[in-house]
């Protein structure tokens, strides 16, 4: 998993990881939650994707957005 930026300062995100149709994604809690096309749309994983990459506002699209649109949680 790659680190999370969190330029924004207040993010919940600890990490992430892009698979080709997913996101997963780490908290700081150590919960790992795995998001697909399948269970959050596809043009939502996309936006995560960018977020993620930049380093800011993923956790609030998550919030916002996708709230229990997860394929799988660990941890």
């Amino acid at each position: 998993m790659e680190n999370y930026k969190n330029l924004g300062g207040d993010s919940n995100v600890a990490a992430y990881e892009i698979g080709s149709d997913s996101v997963k994604v780490q908290f700081r809690d150590g919960s790992i939650y795995t998001y697909t096309y399948e269970s959050a749309g596809q043009s939502n994983i996309e936006q995560m994707k960018s977020l993620a990459t930049a380093g800011q506002g993923l956790n609030s699209f998550i919030n916002r957005v996708v709230r229990k649109g997860y394929a799988s949680k660990s941890g």
